[in-house]
């Protein structure tokens, strides 16, 4: 399975966001062939006002039913391209609240993955900006994977990588592969961002298929803030195999499901666990 990280730089405005995401996945597909296509975190709206981040959500249909403007992007991507996407994440508008929510698509069109991000990040970064997540989003509660193709793919979205308990449950649910979006801030990114991945990556011996926004944004009070980028593709072993240059862009790199046996065989960690 040939994966892709797509990288971008997205602001508050949701059109022009769709615009430059289909843009990169098109210029992606018309160079090589891709079996899976992955977009950041919440890349339809980042930073703005808490009004434009609640217009920019949508209501999330029934699967199999037709919903909004990014949802029927995503699933019209993954049947023109004949490619699995990975949306990122999205505004999800649920019972009143706003949820960060990932949504997978098969190249049918079909929606095969929804997932809502459990860790909202409620943090004072090291410059003294303060993150307050949980005051514009809901908590998801479900640890959920999907099968892309024949492979077990574990959903989860940025700041929960910092929650080894997560990924061990993905693991445990069968996942060879995790995907996850992210708007990893620069502060956090530049000390924090590889060495995490890497770190889930060699306890779940899976793949991680790291995917974030780079650049500058600004937030409805004005405050102007930075993204990390570095968008990543690490092996069952902590290497990491792929990786996007600052700016917009993509990172490309083929699964090899005989490594992953490799390493679960020649070190168990999953059968040698002794606490929860």
């Amino acid at each position: 399975m040939r994966v892709a990280v797509i990288q971008m730089s997205p602001g508050a405005e949701k059109d022009q966001n769709i615009a430059q995401a289909r843009g990169l996945v098109e210029a992606l597909v018309a160079g090589q062939k891709v079996d899976l296509v992955v977009l950041p975190e919440i890349w339809t709206c980042l930073g703005g006002t808490r009004a434009q981040k609640f217009a920019a959500g949508e209501v999330l249909p029934s699967p199999g039913e037709s919903g909004g403007a990014a949802y029927e992007f995503l699933r019209g991507l993954a049947m023109s391209h004949n490619v699995h996407v990975h949306g990122g994440s999205i505004g999800e508008l649920r019972g009143g609240k706003l949820y960060n929510t990932t949504l997978v698509f098969s190249p049918a069109g079909e929606e095969i993955g929804r997932y809502s991000k459990i860790h909202l990040f409620d943090i004072t970064t090291p410059d003294g900006q303060g993150y307050r997540e949980s005051a514009i989003y809901g908590a998801g509660e479900e640890v959920v994977t999907c099968l892309i193709g024949e492979t077990r793919v574990g959903l989860a979205i940025c700041y929960d990588i910092r929650f080894p308990e997560l990924f061990l449950a993905l693991r445990r649910a069968g996942a060879e592969v995790i995907l996850l979006p992210a708007a990893f801030t620069l502060q956090t990114g530049k000390d924090h961002w590889e060495v995490l991945i890497r770190a889930r990556a060699i306890e779940t011996q899976c793949w991680f298929a790291a995917c974030g926004t780079y650049g500058a944004h600004t937030e409805g009070n004005g405050d102007v803030r930075h993204t990390y980028g570095h968008s990543l593709i690490c092996d069952p072993w902590g290497h990491v195999v792929a990786k996007a240059s600052d700016g917009q862009g993509w990172a490309v790199a083929d699964i090899d499901h005989r490594l992953t046996a490799r390493v679960r065989a020649n070190m168990p960690v999953l059968e040698h666990r002794k606490l929860a």
